[in-house]
């Protein structure tokens, strides 16, 4: 065997295990929080149609495929201490690529025409505003771990600034997406897309009420 070929056969196994490292199979599946009622794929947000689906109760979802990609899933309601009969609703939707980083971090970036929000502010607007989102990701750590209570999976992220998320439960494995490739090309992600559409069903008693901001780095956020 040749110097030259065995080096490009040393190089390529490198940068195959560089890449295999990048991805956690751990992380492989959908994961939900306690509510389970919020769920990525197509039961949450239809890329067809350009609209949410309301789930019942309020929390967030989490897929990551095997080959590095994820999906998000969110339904928060936003208290309002000063008038408590008006909460606000926020539903969002992203997926893209992640990645592992050396320092065991997540880094989660969208596909940047794709990602989607519904905001829902009853008290002061008959409709609700649809826009463009994008907001990068970056988890300092994550924990995958058997939970002694429910007896099945549990996954535990933090912030970038080392705030632990509402933990999640495993729901499916393989996971529940939409496709992995981007759903609504254009020739640009600037320029979000904004509309308005009839006031969405609101139930958020008994849920989960979200009220941390989403988890990301600032400077990443686009409206």
């Amino acid at each position: 065997m040749s110097l030259s070929l065995l080096s490009l056969l040393t190089a390529g196994a490198a940068l195959a295990s560089v890449a295999i490292a990048q991805v956690d199979p751990d992380l492989t599946g959908t994961w939900t929080t306690k509510s389970r009622k919020v769920l990525t794929g197509p039961g949450f947000y239809d890329p067809i149609n350009e609209k949410f689906l309301e789930p019942a109760l309020t929390g967030f979802s989490y897929s990551f495929t095997d080959d590095g990609y994820y999906e998000v899933a969110y339904y928060r309601a936003i208290s309002n201490p000063i008038t408590p009969q008006c909460p606000r609703g926020i539903m969002q939707f992203q997926h893209g690529k992640y990645e592992k980083t050396e320092n065991a971090s997540l880094i989660l970036t969208p596909f940047g025409v794709d990602g989607r929000q519904l905001l829902s502010d009853p008290c002061n607007s008959a409709s609700s505003t649809y826009t463009r989102y994008i907001q990068k990701e970056i988890f300092k750590k994550y924990e995958v771990l058997n939970d002694g209570f429910s007896n099945t999976q549990r996954l535990n992220l933090y912030a970038f600034d080392g705030a632990p998320l509402n933990p999640m439960y495993i729901a499916y494995n393989p996971p529940q997406m939409l496709p992995t490739k981007t759903l609504n090309p254009t020739s640009t992600s600037a320029g979000a897309k904004s509309t308005n559409t009839a006031k969405a069903k609101r139930d958020l008693d008994g849920g989960e009420e979200i009220q941390m901001s989403l988890n990301g780095d600032p400077s990443f956020q686009k409206k």
